[in-house]
Formats: structure tokens, sequence, C-alpha cells
């Protein structure tokens, strides 16, 4: 993607825990301290939840493709194939959910994946215009079919700018034959090549403590970055309109990932530090349940997201927008990616590399 311009941005963090090598007796930290339980036992847990994850997204994606109508002449659309369009609608959510859970893991260590299972439709033709909306080949992935599953729904604003990229297709349901049956045979069945490919690849990969920790950090900053997108109407899971719904799964792996380390965190950096943790997720999971909906509350109008006026502050988005700030600043002391930084440097976990 090209929104993945570093790894330690990665949006899901927990996926991020896992290093190029597969041999299970190497050291996960590096420092020649393998045997120490904590350290272990916070490497097995997020193990153990990051493959059930894409266990979950492999059944989802194959769920979407069984779902897909069989191609007939006049292909398919929700008023004559209701059912079978809620049906691939509601085991896309599920995709989501869990592709948000595991989505470091994906951008870290299988990329071109990556990008063919979650890029958006403005990076895909970026380079090269695709007027197959129901072929493997150009746009693919899950932000592809939902396009089309969403057809006709797409808010104005996203319509508005997406027309004024160069190479757009509108979007639309299949309408032949042949695009029904490219939907379910090839668009839909990239999908579950894909995840199944993930998990195979997955398996046998070893995990490494410092980004699996660090990428925590970096999937807060991301939290940030969905915000600040949908004031543009460039976010993600902006046709079922559901980024919000993507950023509490994002967050809720996050919280996963911290959970298996806890107990190593209180160890190396104390109780207060711990405390100090699980009070900025607990702010931020409280001003995500505040907002009812699935999507991100509409930004006001012309929001500047450089210095937004008090008034603009007040209104939900605003009031999303400044606590994500907040808990992102890192010359904030108190900042959640602030604090969770220091405790990892008393864990002694080495930096992630930049880019």
């Amino acid at each position: 993607m090209t929104r993945r311009t570093a790894y330690y941005l990665c949006f899901a963090a927990l996926g991020c825990a896992l290093a190029a090598c597969s041999n299970d007796d190497d050291d996960p930290n590096g420092n020649g301290d393998s045997g120490d339980d904590l350290r272990a036992d916070a490497i097995l847990a997020t193990k153990a939840y990051v493959t059930s994850e894409v266990e979950k997204l492999v059944k989802a994606s194959e769920a979407i493709q069984k779902a897909a109508p069989a191609p007939d002449d006049d292909g398919w659309n929700p008023k004559d194939d209701a059912k079978a369009v809620e049906d691939m609608r509601a085991a896309w959510n599920t995709s989501r959910d869990t592709y948000e859970h595991i989505e470091g893991s994906i951008a870290i260590l299988f990329s071109g994946l990556d990008v063919s299972t979650d890029e958006r439709y403005d990076a895909f033709i970026e380079d090269e215009p695709d007027a197959n909306l129901f072929d493997d080949e150009g746009v693919t992935g899950m932000h592809a079919i939902e396009r089309i599953l969403w057809a006709g729904d797409h808010p104005d604003t996203v319509i508005e700018f997406e027309s004024a990229l160069p190479g757009y297709e509108e979007a639309a349901f299949p309408a032949t034959k042949e695009e029904a049956d490219e939907f379910k045979n090839k668009l839909a069945k990239k999908l579950v090549d894909d995840t199944e490919e993930m998990l195979t690849m997955f398996k046998p990969r070893a995990l490494d403590a410092p980004t699996a920790f660090r990428g925590v950090i970096g999937s807060m900053n991301e939290q940030l970055e969905k915000v600040t997108l949908a004031t543009t109407a460039e976010d993600e899971s902006r046709y079922a309109q559901r980024t919000l719904d993507d950023m509490r799964a994002n967050l809720e792996g996050g919280e996963k990932v911290y959970a298996a380390f806890r107990d190593w965190v209180i160890d190396a950096a104390g109780k207060d530090v711990d405390t100090k943790i699980q009070a900025g997720f607990k702010s931020i999971r409280a001003a995500y349940a505040e907002n009812k909906g699935a999507a991100i509350p509409a930004a006001p109008e012309d929001f500047d997201t450089d210095e937004p006026s008090a008034a603009d502050l007040a209104t939900p988005y605003g009031k999303l927008y400044k606590l994500l700030t907040t808990e992102t600043d890192i010359k904030n002391e108190d900042s959640l990616i602030v604090v969770m930084d220091q405790a990892a440097d008393d864990m002694e976990l080495d930096e992630l590399p930049e880019e």
C-alpha cells in the first residue's frame, strides 16, 4: 500500500510479531535470553492468537466466494439476489475484523499479499487503470469486493473523491454472466487463495518480541491516520462505511497482544507503567464506544487537521481526533505510545529499524 511507507506504522501491530526465520529455537529477543519464562509466554500467546485470526480470515474469505450467486445471464444485484448479497456482506465484515487483528503481520512479512488483499482502490489505480472490476488482476482484495458489494450505496463524498482520480471506473454489480463468473471464480477466489497462502506461510514463522510489542505502538499511530483520512473520504472501508469498526478491531488486536506481554511489562517496568498503558487503551476504547455506528463520525466541513478550531474539536469527530492526537503525541510523556515505548525500553526490546 502507498500508506505503508514504513513498517513500524503497520495497522494491526500484532502481526508485526513475526520474524522471517522459522527456527523455533532462535532467541526471540536476540539477546541470549530465550529461556526467560515471561518472554516465552508472551510470544507463545501472541503466536496462538495470530494463527487463530488468520484461520478465521481464510474461512471468511471462503464464505464470500461460496455466497456469491451462480453466474447467470443478468449477473446479480441486491434486489434480485438479496440473500446472497446479505450473506456476502456479512462474510466480508467478518473478514475485515479478522484482517484488522493481523494486518501488521501481513504488511511486514508478506507485503505482496498485503497489497493484493488490502490495498485501497485509489492506490491500485495510481500506476495503472483497471477497467475490469471483477477479474483477478489489477484492483483486487477486500476493498475491491467491498466496492462491488456496496455499489449504489457509496457516500457522495466517496464518489466525489474517486471520480476525480485518473482511470476511475464507476462501481457496479455484475451485469452479465461473464462478470458474475469472474467475480466468483476470479476476484473472490483470489482472496481465498491469498489468505490460504498467508496461513501456509505464517505457521512455520518464529516470533520476534521487539516487533511484537513495539508494533502495537505503531498501530496506535495508524488509528490517528485512519481518522485523518476520513476528512477527505479516503479512509479504508469507505464503501461499507465501517472504518470505525476497523479501528475497533485493530485496537482489540493491539490489546490482545499487550495482554500477552503484560506480566513481562509489570516485571520489567513496574505496575504504574502497566496502569498508564491500560488507561490509554481504555480511553480509546471508550471513545470508540461513545460513537455507536460503524463509520467514523462525519468531520466538520473544512476541518483543519493542523489547527482545528475549538468548535470543530467539540464535535464527535473532533473529540475522536483530539484523543487520538493526544495518545500518539511523542512530546507528551503521558501519551500511550510514549509510555509503551518506555516499557519496551525497560524490557530491553530492540528498536524497530526504519525503512
